[in-house]
């Protein structure tokens, strides 16, 4: 049908709907039916905003490292970390991804 046309989102309303997800206050299809998008789709973008998230600090200024090394130890307990947010921010959206 030549009538049906998509609907093009930008990054930023890709975003509001993906952080709605992760937010976890109302259901996927709950927050797919507002925005008028797929609950796949939803899930798409939520997926991404949490595998990309880390990206938006890069480049920021931080801590110098010793030598020109890394502490691990530290690094491993960052990875801890982060695998303990990604465990709870599954839990709480109700999805495993």
């Amino acid at each position: 049908m030549a009538g049906n046309k998509r609907k093009i989102f930008t990054g930023s309303e890709k975003a509001k709907v993906a952080l709605a997800a992760v937010k976890g206050d109302k259901t996927i299809n709950e927050v797919a039916q507002e925005h008028g998008v797929h609950p796949t789709q939803v899930n798409q973008w939520k997926k991404e905003l949490l595998d990309n998230v880390g990206s938006l600090f890069e480049g920021k200024r931080g801590p110098k490292p010793v030598n020109g090394q890394t502490d691990p130890e530290r690094l491993y307990a960052k990875i801890g970390q982060l695998n303990m947010e990604l465990d709870w921010l599954k839990k709480k959206s109700g999805i495993g991804l």
